[in-house]
């Protein structure tokens, strides 16, 4: 019993260092430029509904659901230069970053945020404008 209890103690503790963030949060991030917005969607997606300003476009899952974890990563930590860097995750309804953001905060990184309903229910269903 005490070892299911840890282990769910872990759990709530890692998942409470990933945060749902809200449009009016990610408008605030872009005004400031200070930390920075992952865009995880594939080419075609940026290429149809565009990016928020100052994204970085960095696919994570090809169109067949594959991923190559350790060339992400490369790109990635080029970008999250520390593992307590504060960064947003963006995709197209934030299914895919709740997906990346549990890897990425079950591998240490703190400042995992997403934004809430992803680019598509969470910026421009609210009218925000995006960058092709």
């Amino acid at each position: 019993m005490k070892k299911i209890i840890f282990i769910m103690m872990i759990g709530v503790s890692l998942m409470a260092q990933f945060k749902t963030i809200s449009t009016s949060d990610v408008e605030q991030i872009v005004k400031d430029g200070k930390i920075a917005i992952i865009d995880i969607r594939r080419a075609d997606e940026f290429k149809q509904y565009g990016t928020i300003k100052g994204s970085h476009k960095l696919t994570f899952f090809d169109s067949k659901g594959a991923y190559d974890i350790q060339k992400w990563m490369a790109k990635f930590t080029k970008i999250v230069k520390t593992k307590d860097t504060p960064f947003v995750l963006v995709c197209a309804h934030a299914n895919r970053t709740k997906a990346v953001g549990r890897f990425l905060n079950e591998n240490g990184y703190t400042n995992v945020q997403e934004l809430d309903g992803g680019i598509n229910y969470g910026w421009i269903d609210k009218g925000k404008k995006t960058v092709k």
